[in-house]
């Protein structure tokens, strides 16, 4: 009897301490693939590594065995084959690196008998509809045949999902370790897999809709997180814990969390006494003493978060068109607009250059930065923001 198999792109925090652990306690072996040679190097030198669960209610520990570890950039022949028998195709790599890992895994479906299981392709990513994506990069005519997409799903079903667990950075000289909370939610569209089985994995949650978990999450814990690093690191706060002793800042995080809990509550029906219970959870978490997380490290990639369908502008942009107060998402993406220059982000550079080379052209920003109309009911406001932050500058 062949074991299970999956295949999980992105070898980093997630991927190991998140993905591989209910993969491992479901039965499968994990072949990690990855193009960080010294995080290969040491997946291929041990043979097991911990997962540290850390809350208020004390530290748990498992070990995870029984993975393989390949380098995607000089061994992508090894991976594509590894693919062709996979059960799984997982992935934590960033939204932005999900168009690199298409091809290869392309490839891998191509080479699929069509008379096998489809194989289940889920994207781990904090972003909505991001195994969406990457399906739509897989099935590009340049990575897959146009021919061969007829009978596609017939080796393929792509599952979107939301994660939601913190993973804050390791300690130096943790190696493979990783310490993570021990809260935890992966919830995963079902509706892929309705003439066979889902893959059993431990820990999933299927749903029939997604989109209600996924907004849930990305707008309350995503929001939460960010708005708390971003005005931390505005005042001059080193962690997002030490950011939320600041009565101030704690305040404006749960003014942001209010506008987004009546934009969940009114859009998805979920009740308003589960979303405040469910605020309260994720400011605890966020705040949670032992994951003391650097302000800096959870406002990275300030582009990607002030986009238009993230965390600030996705709900300010549908409670404008409401009718709705979105005040405290604006104070909060005029924080994250501040977030220039900060070292080791490319974005924060990225951001500062964008806003000093159009210093007389604030639309210009919104337009380009957030992907708002200038026609749309937000648009305004956000031009207002980025005047004042390109005037302080």
């Amino acid at each position: 009897m062949v074991g299970k198999k999956a295949v999980h792109f992105g070898a980093g925090n997630i991927g190991r301490g998140f993905v591989a652990e209910f993969l491992h306690k479901s039965g499968y072996e994990v072949v990690f693939a990855d193009v960080m040679d010294s995080i290969i190097d040491q997946l291929q030198t041990n043979k097991s590594y911990k997962v540290i669960q850390v809350g208020a209610e004390g530290t748990s520990e498992s070990t995870i065995t029984n993975y393989r570890a390949i380098n995607s950039k000089t061994h992508e022949a090894d991976v594509i084959n590894e693919i062709t028998t996979a059960d799984i195709v997982t992935c934590s790599v960033g939204p932005n690196i999900l168009k690199f890992i298409a091809p290869v895994i392309a490839k891998g479906i191509d080479a699929r008998s069509n008379d096998a299981t489809p194989l289940a392709v889920i994207a781990c990513e904090n972003a909505i509809g991001a195994t969406d994506t990457l399906a739509n990069h897989i099935k590009d005519p340049k990575h897959t045949a146009e021919e061969r997409l007829a009978d596609h799903h017939e080796r393929a079903r792509y599952a979107n999902s939301a994660i939601d667990r913190i993973v804050p950075a390791q300690e130096p000289g943790a190696g493979l370790d990783v310490k993570l909370e021990k809260f935890y939610e992966w919830v995963v569209d079902r509706t892929p897999f309705q003439d066979h089985e889902p893959p059993a994995i431990d820990g999933i949650k299927w749903v029939d809709d997604l989109i209600p978990y996924i907004e849930r999450k990305l707008f309350t814990v995503n929001t939460g997180h960010a708005a708390a690093a971003y005005h931390g690191y505005n005042q001059n706060k080193k962690t997002v814990y030490d950011a939320l002793q600041d009565p101030e800042i704690l305040s404006e995080v749960r003014r942001a969390l209010a506008e987004t809990s009546t934009l969940i509550v009114g859009k998805h029906g979920i009740e308003e006494e589960e979303q405040k219970a469910y605020v309260d959870k994720i400011i605890s978490r966020i705040g949670n003493p032992h994951l003391e997380d650097a302000v800096e490290r959870v406002g990275r990639a300030p582009l990607r978060k002030l986009s238009r369908k993230e965390r600030f502008i996705g709900p300010a942009a549908e409670l404008a068109e409401e009718g709705k107060e979105f005040s405290a998402l604006l104070d909060a993406a005029e924080m994250a607009f501040r977030f220039q220059n900060v070292e080791g982000d490319e974005e924060s550079v990225e951001l500062a250059k964008i806003m000093s080379e159009n210093s007389d052209k604030p639309e210009a920003v919104v337009e380009k930065v957030c992907g708002l109309e200038s026609s749309h009911p937000l648009f305004s406001h956000v031009v207002e923001v980025v005047k004042k932050v390109q005037a302080d500058a």
